[in-house]
């Protein structure tokens, strides 16, 4: 689960040194995100490189956006009038991710369950040998 914080304007929120830098490098990861949602969602550009490396989140949520998983986007929005933009920018966020399809399909390991307790029962009692 990730929290991606928001966007905030330093302006609106009078943030000023740590702070400020934080939050611009939040907005910049926020950006490198929303252009992989872009290329993702777009199926004109299907096979076209996707950069995750362009921050830590994409590197962070590369596989779960561009692997075999489902994965949900939850967006908090505000029904106050004060924060129209915002609720604005978020939903067209959640709706360009929610265009992202994916074709997952089942990872399935065929193991001998003999073969694998034995293994752990010879692995314990090497253990208990050393001990």
């Amino acid at each position: 689960m990730v929290d991606l914080a928001g966007s905030e304007r330093a302006a609106a929120t009078d943030n000023k040194g740590q702070r400020m830098i934080e939050g611009a490098n939040i907005n910049r990861s926020l950006l490198s995100l929303g252009n992989c949602i872009n290329i993702l969602s777009d199926k004109s550009k299907a096979g076209s490189f996707v950069p995750f490396r362009d921050s830590k989140l994409t590197r962070l949520l590369k596989d779960s956006l561009g692997g075999n998983t489902k994965t949900i986007m939850i967006a908090c929005i505000s029904p106050s009038v004060f924060a129209f933009e915002e609720t604005v920018n978020t939903l067209k966020y959640a709706s360009r991710a929610k265009n992202i399809k994916r074709k997952t399909s089942r990872n399935v390991k065929e193991i001998d369950p003999m073969t694998m307790y034995k293994d752990m029962i010879e692995s314990l009692q090497n253990e208990v040998k050393e001990l």
